[in-house]
């Protein structure tokens, strides 16, 4: 079983925009609703938005018509477009199925919102 790798954090200003990928095994990816999970410092892991095998999505309420999420189910690769950043979304961000898989966590990716 092969973790997902996470891509595209880095340094941006408030008000700014990342873009986030996650390319992860197709026995996994294609057969499950997919997230994207974020845990902050000295936080729990918490889940910000899905999308399902038909790309049904659901955002949590702190990132509603910021973020979008969307699945490329030829590719295996799922993404997560971050815009007018707020420095409350710095945390690591990771993709795993919804409910999550414990031994699918990847390394997640950093993203840093400066003030």
């Amino acid at each position: 079983q092969v973790q997902p790798v996470e891509s595209g954090g880095g340094l941006v200003q408030a008000g700014g925009s990342l873009r986030l990928s996650c390319a992860a095994s197709g026995n996994i990816f294609s057969y499950n609703t997919m997230g994207w999970y974020r845990q902050a410092p000295g936080k729990e892991r918490d889940l910000v938005a899905r999308i399902s095998t038909s790309s049904v999505t659901n955002y949590a309420d702190s990132v509603k018509g910021r973020f979008s999420i969307s699945r490329d189910n030829v590719k295996n690769t799922m993404y997560l477009q971050m815009n007018v950043l707020k420095p409350e979304d710095t945390a690591f961000y990771y993709c795993n199925t919804v409910p999550p898989i414990g031994v699918f966590w990847g390394q997640g990716t950093q993203v840093t919102v400066s003030a």
